[in-house]
C-alpha cells in the first residue's frame, strides 16, 4: 500500500472494512424495477441475484456484459436485497426498496443500507452546476447522527439531466459546493460537520481533484465545541471579488448556536491559496433591535444566501428561527474583513429551511425555490415546494408550485435544500428528496433532478 495525494477516490475503500470486489455505485429504483450500476471489475460478464428482504434464497435474474443493469417485474413498496458475482468476485449485498420517485433520479440509498456506514446513511447537501466541457456535476454527501459525515458522491449527466453516471468521491468532504471559476471546477466543503473548511480544484471537469487545501480550521460541533458550518451556498461575483457565506459555532453550542460569516477572495487570484481569501468575524445573533427581542439569543441563523439588493448593497439573508422571517445583514464591500452589520428582518414564508435566492436579469426578479410554511403548527414540514418571486427582496409572492406533497406522510416525505440555475429559458434543479419508505422527511433517501421548462413564461402568465 503507498500513499495518495489526491483528493478523490473510486471509490473510497475503507481500510480493514470488507466491501465488496465489485462496488455498485448507483442505484435507481421506481414503481416496478431497480436499475443497479457498478464500476467495471475487468471481467467478462456479470451475474445479477436478487430476493425480497429476508427471503430465503438469491435468485438469479439476469447476465450481462455491461456494467449496468435494470431488474424488471418488482412488486412496488417492497424491500430488495441484490448482489451482482463473477466468479469468486462479488459485490457487497444492497439494499433498496421499489416506488415511484419524482424528477430524474441521480442517486439513491436506502436509510438501512450500511454501505457508507463510515460517512452517514442519508443524503445530504445537493449542489450541482455545469462545467465548460458541457456536462452536468452534481454532489451529495452522506450523513446521519453520530457518524463521521466525511464522504461526498459525484455524479455527472451528459444529457442535460435525463440520465446520470457516477464519476467519483472526495473523502474527506462534507457541506461540499461544486463551482466553476475561470474554466476549472472547485469543491469547498468541510472535512467532516464543523471541521476544516477546504477546497480542492479539478482540472478535468470534476473527475480528478488534487489534495485540498485548508482555509480555516474548525472542530468538531461536540459537546459544545464551535468549527465551521458551510452549507452549498451560492457563489456571488461582486466588483472583482467572489463571496459566498459561512457561519462559526454548532447546535451544540449554547451560547450561541451559529455566528454569521462571508468570506471572499479576489477573482484574479489563486483560491488555492489560503491567504488569499478574507473571513470576516463571526457575528453572534444579538438583539439588535425591537423586532428581533422576542427571540432567544441562541436561535436559528445559519445557511445565509447572498444577493445584491435593488440599491446595490450585498446582503446576506439568512435561514432564520422566527416566524415568517428571514434575518439580513449586510456586506461591507469595502473592507473584506469588516464584520457583518444588521439590516433588517425580511418577510419570508420559506425560512425553516435552507433556500437560495438569485436574480434573474430577464425578469428583474429575485427567484427562490423553498419549503413554502403553510401551517404554523407544522413550520417544519418540507413537503411544499414552491417557485417565489419578488421584485424588491422585500414582498414575496408563491408564484409556481412545484410539488404540493401534503397529502402524504409529512413525517416521511420531503423536498429540500434546493440548488438550482437557469439554463437559457429553462430553470434546472436539484433536490434533497425523501420518499418511499426514508427515515424521515429530513434524512433523504434520493437525490433527484428537476427542470422547469420556459420558467420565465410562467413567471409572467397574467
Amino acid at each position: 500500500m503507498r500513499g495518495y495525494s489526491a483528493w478523490n477516490y473510486t471509490p473510497y475503500r475503507p481500510l480493514l472494512i470488507e466491501v465488496g470486489d465489485i462496488y455498485i455505485c448507483r442505484l435507481v429504483p421506481s414503481a416496478h424495477s431497480i436499475c443497479i450500476e457498478w464500476l467495471d471489475a475487468g471481467v467478462p460478464e456479470y451475474h445479477v441475484y436478487i430476493r425480497l428482504r429476508g427471503a430465503e434464497a438469491f435468485a438469479l435474474v439476469g447476465t450481462t456484459l455491461k456494467c449496468a443493469f435494470e431488474v424488471q417485474n418488482l412488486t412496488t413498496d417492497m424491500d430488495y436485497e441484490f448482489f451482482v458475482q463473477s466468479g469468486e468476485a462479488k459485490s457487497r449485498v444492497r439494499l433498496a426498496r421499489t416506488g415511484a420517485c419524482v424528477g430524474s433520479v441521480i442517486n439513491y440509498v436506502h436509510p438501512e443500507d450500511m454501505v457508507y456506514d463510515f460517512s452517514g446513511h442519508y443524503f445530504g447537501s445537493p449542489s450541482m452546476i455545469r462545467c465548460p466541457q458541457g456536462h452536468l456535476l452534481a454532489s451529495m454527501d452522506l450523513f446521519a447522527s453520530n457518524t463521521p459525515q466525511n464522504l461526498t458522491l459525484i455524479f455527472r449527466s451528459d444529457d442535460d439531466g435525463a440520465t446520470w453516471q457516477y464519476v467519483t468521491e472526495l473523502m474527506p468532504s462534507f457541506w461540499t459546493k461544486l463551482f466553476v471559476h475561470k474554466g476549472e471546477v472547485y469543491a469547498l466543503s468541510c472535512h467532516t460537520e464543523y471541521g476544516d473548511l477546504q477546497i480542492g480544484r479539478s482540472t478535468d471537469g470534476g473527475r480528478n481533484f488534487s489534495a485540498p487545501v485548508t482555509l480555516l480550521r474548525g472542530a468538531n460541533g461536540k459537546k459544545g465545541s464551535s468549527g465551521v458550518h458551510k452549507n452549498p451556498q451560492n457563489i456571488l461575483y461582486h466588483n472583482g471579488r467572489l463571496y459566498t457565506t459561512l457561519e462559526w459555532g454548532a447546535w451544540a453550542n449554547k451560547d450561541y448556536c451559529h455566528a454569521a460569516m462571508v468570506m471572499s477572495c479576489d477573482e484574479n487570484a489563486d483560491l488555492m491559496v489560503p491567504e488569499n481569501w478574507h473571513f470576516t468575524p463571526p457575528v453572534k445573533f444579538d438583539h439588535f433591535a425591537p423586532e428581533l427581542c422576542d427571540r432567544p439569543k441562541c436561535t436559528m441563523t445559519i445557511e445565509g444566501t447572498l444577493v445584491l439588493a435593488p440599491d446595490g448593497r450585498l446582503l446576506n439573508i439568512m435561514r432564520f428561527g422566527k416566524y415568517g422571517y428571514a434575518l439580513v445583514y449586510e456586506v461591507n464591500t469595502a473592507d473584506p474583513d469588516a464584520p457583518l452589520t444588521y439590516s433588517h428582518i425580511m418577510p419570508f414564508m420559506a425560512n425553516y429551511a435552507k433556500f437560495m435566492i438569485q436574480y434573474d436579469e430577464m425578469t428583474r426578479r429575485y427567484i427562490t425555490i423553498g419549503c413554502r410554511v403553510y401551517d404554523r403548527e407544522y413550520v417544519s414540514d418540507r413537503n411544499y415546494l414552491v417557485l417565489m418571486t419578488s421584485t424588491d427582496l422585500q414582498h414575496w409572492e408563491d408564484t409556481l408550485v412545484l410539488y404540493n406533497l401534503r397529502d402524504q406522510d409529512r413525517h416521511k416525505v420531503g423536498m429540500q435544500y434546493v440548488d438550482f440555475s437557469f439554463e437559457g429559458e429553462d430553470l434546472i434543479y436539484m433536490s434533497r428528496t425523501a420518499m418511499n419508505g426514508a427515515h424521515s422527511f429530513h434524512d433523504s433517501n434520493y437525490m433527484t433532478f428537476h427542470r422547469i421548462p420556459d420558467f420565465r413564461k410562467l413567471l409572467t402568465k397574467g
